[in-house]
């Protein structure tokens, strides 16, 4: 049985088409519908099955799939042992971030990079809902993802997740505004607010939710938008109040941050990578680099926070 062609079973599982899969492995689609047909003459089984213009896979298919997951997670095993003992971890490595992740980490992160010789970090910025975070990981050997109960939006993906950390979502305001002269805000302060949202699928969206339940009000929102920066811009000019994450917003002098109690108010950032890709030598590394990240900045966000008290 050959590995390559079990790894193209094993993206099949993944990707859902043999199109997406000869993208992804620079092939014709003819030529992975050969490479599957080998496959199943070699084992004797029926791996695919159409359905409606496409296919998906057998019964038998999908317990192929999972064991080339196995396999792969122990040929890479056994490279990282074997790189671990003859150098150093090298080559590159890519890296998928939603926007105010990479603000947060890609500046301590790349600078970590550059002072380990023939290694380098290709990053790139992604902002999907919460569901496709997880399908970045085809794509991408470290996808950095936010979740408002971390790990366990993932359950069952099949991914290695490493959770980093927990960053509080606090009530950004515009300067002088009445409720400003309190340390901390309640659901029942800020009945009655305009304000500026995120869209229904992004992680802020669940403080919106609990804040309807408990306050028996529905928030009244009067813009969407899930860039951070045009939401605090609409604050500062007094368009609404709005929730931002407190590490990553930019506070401009027209903007004040309180804390809301009461309600679970936070987001969880995580790691997602494929089991084979998370067993490099170069992605453990880079894991360590962000770990170390994430806690330098809670420690400087505990430190500067302009918070009223």
């Amino acid at each position: 049985m050959d590995v390559r062609r079990l790894e193209l079973l094993r993206e099949l599982a993944e990707r859902g088409s043999v199109v997406a899969v000869a993208r992804a492995t620079h092939r014709t689609p003819s030529a992975v519908s050969q490479q599957l047909k080998v496959l199943e003459q070699e084992i004797g089984f029926a791996l695919t099955e159409r359905k409606g213009r496409g296919i998906q896979l057998t019964e038998a298919g999908r317990a192929l799939a999972r064991t080339a997951t196995d396999i792969a997670v122990a040929l890479q095993r056994a490279e990282s042992l074997w790189n671990a003992y003859v150098e150093a971890p090298a080559g590159e490595v890519t890296l998928a971030t939603f926007p105010t992740a990479g603000q947060m980490f890609l500046p301590g992160l790349l600078d970590a990079v550059a002072a380990i010789p023939g290694l380098t970090l290709t990053a790139s910025d992604r902002d999907p809902p919460l569901s496709a975070f997880a399908s970045l990981t085809n794509d991408f050997d470290l996808v950095l993802a936010h979740s408002p109960n971390g790990a366990r939006a993932w359950r069952g993906s099949g991914l290695t997740i490493v959770d980093l950390m927990i960053e509080p979502l606090d009530v950004a305001l515009p300067l002088g505004h009445p409720l400003a002269a309190k340390s901390y805000l309640t659901p029942t302060d800020l009945i009655g607010e305009s304000w500026i949202g995120v869209p229904l699928d992004f992680p802020f969206q669940q403080v919106m939710t609990e804040l309807e339940r408990i306050s028996e009000e529905p928030p009244r929102i009067v813009q969407r938008f899930s860039d951070t920066r045009i939401i605090e811009a609409l604050v500062a000019s007094g368009h609404g109040v709005a929730i931002l994450p407190r590490f990553t917003a930019v506070l401009s002098s027209a903007v004040e941050l309180r804390p809301l109690v009461g309600i679970v108010a936070e987001r969880h950032i995580c790691l997602l990578m494929r089991p084979d890709r998370a067993e490099r030598p170069s992605v453990q590394l880079l894991v360590a680099a962000l770990r170390a990240e994430a806690e330098q900045i809670q420690r400087a966000g505990a430190a500067t926070l302009r918070i009223g008290t």
